[in-house]
């Protein structure tokens, strides 16, 4: 069967997830507007700073600092490529924490599809203030788009 618009970049993001270089979490994101890809992003090291995979993790707390996030580097691709993210969706693996839900806000994103919870009291209070519609994909099962 023919996947919906949610399913289909969904698959992608997790497809994009498989190249995550911090072993803590494979997480993928795909920024999107009009079903046209506009950016995608993984978690793993900074450019020209040695991967998780390869030195380990800089933990502090249960937090790896090595690694940035798949959302931060998806609006990081839409800065370096010249792409406005401006009322773009987001689809990804798991629900955006504070600083990628506050970076996303900033890049003018206006709706973001998660599979993961990742739940985050101030994540959900600073996106629900922007207008910005935060989706769980279960809940969007069986829709066709």
């Amino acid at each position: 069967m023919r996947p919906g618009w949610d399913e289909y970049f969904m698959q992608i993001a997790h497809t994009v997830s498989t190249r995550a270089t911090c072993p803590r979490a494979s997480v993928g994101c795909v920024l999107m507007r009009a079903h046209r890809i506009l950016t995608t992003g993984y978690n793993g090291a900074p450019r020209g700073v040695a991967h998780c995979t390869e030195v380990g993790c800089t933990l502090v707390g249960e937090h790896c600092l090595r690694a940035t996030h798949a959302e931060a580097n998806a609006v990081v691709q839409g800065a370096l490529h010249g792409v406005s993210l401006h009322d773009a969706t987001a689809y990804c693996t798991h629900q955006p924490c504070v600083n990628c839900s506050k970076l996303l806000i900033s890049a003018g994103v206006t709706r973001i599809v998660y599979d993961q919870p990742y739940p985050d009291a101030v994540a959900s209070a600073l996106l629900a203030e922007a207008g910005v519609a935060l989706v769980a994909f279960a809940a969007l099962e069986g829709v066709r788009g």
